[in-house]
């Protein structure tokens, strides 16, 4: 058997499921099989392997669901790629060959059900990786920085139960002026490069990873910046975003056999660990510009939003969208929320009339990482924080996000019932940073490290 070309990336992960992405490669006309083994952490005794067939539909990758699992609990595993010589052979028949499987061995851990565990995470957006003809220029530089989050992962505790990225993780336009991408192939080469990087690869293979995609992974600025023939690009765009992202999401659901639904409804999605519980909007692709309904967030999202913000007994809600929730930047500030007040203040009023406590805004996108939080000047009771961290490598050509970037002299929102007043929890960190998050009892706590891995500032939270 062969390494995988891409991956494998652990993806989606509860207390007794997980999913794992990789690819492989054609073999002329011959069929072609990936396969992943796994066992707890100390047996001796692999499974049997579970297989799928890589078709060029799917550019020769595949998502396996590895189910019946047990909670809270380490597992290795292994996993490569195969053409059998005989063409008779399917997905039931190769667990029967005396395969020779790649040497390496990856981990993951399953989630714990249990509340009140100290959980951690990490949050990153925004890495540039410059492609020109297909070969990436200086591809160290934005590897660099996961090499600094592995390090960090091996060492944490608590452990890091997942990634999330949150938008921008190739950059499809990075030469729009020049020579934009448009092609298929030529999107999925940036994918491929972009995945299959040293450290990124190690980072996503042992630690479970998140996406939701942003404007880079079409067009800047996309849709405002739309024009007639973007119709192509958007497809060809998309279509590489599902296999590459969203496939190994709880986006898809599980088909009967355990295995994951290739039919795809939306790209936004919930998941949970214990009393904590996620929602990872699609803050691009389902936008409405019109001049009498602006939206963000398209009606049915933004119901789902509200109906889980009123009704999720959670401890703790990450609302996670890929733009800017606030503060506003003072200009280009109509790519993100500001551009959709109205949206805005429906959600603002609804977590205050409601009295949802403890629910944390995440998002990227700006090129610089801070907290900030939001109160109401007649409702003592009310407070929403956002944490923002951006950018996991920027490009030259792009400035980082300062202090005086933003409008903060101002309130967010004025109402009958009173204003929505905001201020800075933290220093904007204007360099390439990743941030460690860690829920606690009483608090949550926001590590900002550098690209090297060394401490920028840390902040505290507390918890209601």
């Amino acid at each position: 058997m062969f390494k995988p070309t891409v991956g494998p990336i652990i993806g989606h992960t509860t207390t007794n499921h997980a999913r794992i992405f990789l690819r492989g490669d054609t073999q002329k006309d011959a069929a072609v099989f990936a396969g992943i083994r796994y066992r707890r952490s100390g047996e001796e005794r692999w499974t049997k392997g579970v297989f799928t067939r890589l078709r060029t539909q799917r550019d020769m990758s595949d998502v396996i669901a590895l189910n019946d699992l047990h909670e809270d609990t380490e597992y290795e595993y292994q996993t490569g790629w195969l053409s059998p010589m005989s063409p008779v052979h399917t997905v039931d028949t190769v667990q029967e060959l005396p395969l020779q499987w790649p040497r390496e061995v990856y981990r993951f851990r399953t989630r714990s059900s249990k509340s009140t565990l100290p959980r951690a995470y990490i949050v990153g957006s925004c890495r540039y990786l410059r492609m020109t003809a297909g070969i990436p220029s200086a591809p160290q530089l934005g590897d660099r920085i996961f090499a600094s989050i592995s390090r960090l992962a091996a060492q944490a505790n608590p452990p890091i139960s997942a990634t999330l990225m949150t938008g921008d993780q190739i950059y499809v336009d990075d030469l729009n002026r020049f020579a934009p991408d448009r092609d298929y192939q030529q999107i999925l080469s940036k994918y491929r490069t972009a995945f299959a990087q040293p450290n990124i690869n190690k980072l996503m293979s042992n630690t479970a990873t998140y996406m939701i995609l942003d404007d880079h992974e079409i067009e800047d600025n996309w849709p405002a910046n739309k024009s007639k023939n973007d119709d192509y690009l958007y497809k060809n765009a998309m279509d590489a975003y599902e296999l590459y992202q969203a496939s190994h999401s709880p986006a898809h659901g599980l088909l009967a056999n355990g295995q994951v639904n290739p039919q795809l409804k939306q790209y936004w999605y919930q998941f949970a660990e214990g009393d904590i519980e996620w929602f990872v909007t699609d803050s691009r692709t389902r936008r409405d510009l019109s001049a009498g309904n602006r939206r963000i967030l398209d009606k049915e999202q933004e119901e789902a939003l509200l109906k889980w913000l009123i009704h999720s007994p959670a401890r703790v809600k990450f609302v996670v969208t890929s733009v800017m929730f606030y503060p506003d930047r003072k200009s280009l500030g109509d790519d993100a929320w500001k551009a959709f007040p109205e949206q805005r203040l429906r959600l603002l009023e609804t977590i205050r009339t409601q009295r949802i406590p403890n629910v944390f805004i995440i998002s990227g996108d700006v090129h610089g990482s801070l907290t900030s939080r939001l109160t109401h000047s007649e409702d003592p009771d009310f407070e929403v924080h956002t944490i923002v961290s951006s950018p996991l490598c920027n490009s030259k050509l792009l400035p980082y996000a300062r202090e005086s970037t933003f409008i903060l002299d101002k309130p967010l929102a004025q109402t009958a019932a009173g204003d929505y007043r905001h201020e800075l929890t933290s220093k904007v960190v204007s360099q390439d940073n990743f941030a460690h998050l860690l829920v606690e009892a009483k608090q949550i706590r926001v590590n900002y490290h550098d690209r090297d891995g060394e401490l920028l500032q840390s902040i505290s939270i507390p918890l209601r």
